[in-house]
């Protein structure tokens, strides 16, 4: 029997806040959830077992195998606990952004609601960056269809009992497809062509996810990434708010984030970018958090 790993979580952290986000989408096939439990596959090392995690011990995420064969060498530990702390940022001290959003007319009462509420991470790169081209200008539920048949094609699935996890294809198995690979999927040609596109650039060295942490700051990581075919700066800042952690990250233009402050603020109309910069003064370096708790009270 494989023990169980206790990770510690911050005061500023709550499970089942964190579960309702996850639990957005019937169509999501990454991971289930199953009576307050969450059922995904982590890669470690050359090992990619079922776990399920849980919040049932206070101040602890509670990680167990559903794979009893599973060696629980402390290498393997630390990778799954690595991946766990950056999968739900537990790592990032919540504190300073609470303690500005008390005086912020826009997260005042939307960070009181949704208090515990962590940036849920994309830790791959590229399954960030596909995430990112496949929900360019369509709504999130069409969106999540498109990444559903992506993966259900092109990925893997491990399974314990009825519950199935999926596993995002790799990009060197998406490299290799052409256009008409993914038509039947009813994904645009272009976005197709990007997909493709990205997987390549990642299987043959040419990007990496040390390659942009290693830039010099956050503009030169945004400059990186929006010299690649198909992504722009709403991919951009997208990919480096959720998978690459730059806090000041800032879809600025993105329509959901216009919407929810329209509605927070209850405006007549959308407010301009011009307006958002105005109203997003006191921001600095957690327009990422901010974006991220707004973009929640729309989906």
């Amino acid at each position: 029997m494989n023990p169980t790993i206790r990770i510690p979580v911050p005061k500023e952290f709550n499970f089942s806040v964190n579960l309702d986000y996850l639990a957005r989408s019937p169509d999501e096939c990454l991971y289930q959830i199953r009576d307050g439990k969450l059922y995904k596959a982590i890669p470690v090392g050359s090992y990619q077992p079922l776990f399920m995690i849980s919040g049932d011990e206070p101040g602890y995420l509670l990680v167990q195998s559903l794979d009893d064969g599973l060696g629980w060498s402390v290498e393997i530990q630390e990778e799954i606990i690595r991946y766990v702390r950056e999968w739900f940022d537990l790592d990032n001290d919540l504190t300073p952004f609470y303690s500005l959003s008390q005086q912020d007319a826009i997260l005042n009462n939307v960070v009181n609601r949704l208090y515990g509420l962590r940036n849920m991470g994309i830790p791959d790169l590229f399954e960030a960056l596909c995430w990112g081209i496949i929900g360019q200008q369509i709504n999130l539920a069409f969106a999540y269809t498109l990444k559903r048949r992506f993966v259900e094609t092109f990925g893997t699935n491990l399974s314990k009992g009825d519950i199935t996890c999926w596993l995002f294809p790799s990009p060197q198995a998406i490299a290799t497809l052409s256009v008409s690979d993914l038509a039947a999927l009813q994904m645009t040609s272009k976005k197709s062509e990007y997909l493709i596109g990205v997987a390549q650039l990642i299987a043959n060295g040419k990007l990496s996810k040390e390659m942009l942490l290693a830039a010099d700051n956050f503009k030169a990581a945004e400059k990186m990434l929006v010299s690649i075919r198909g992504i722009g700066p709403w991919t951009a800042n997208y990919v480096l708010m959720r998978c690459l952690r730059y806090p000041s990250a800032f879809p600025i233009d993105d329509v959901g984030l216009h919407n929810a402050i329209k509605s927070v603020l209850e405006m007549p109309h959308k407010p301009t970018v011009a307006h958002i910069k105005e109203l997003s003064a006191g921001w600095t370096n957690w327009e990422s958090y901010a974006t991220f708790y707004l973009w929640r009270v729309l989906y």
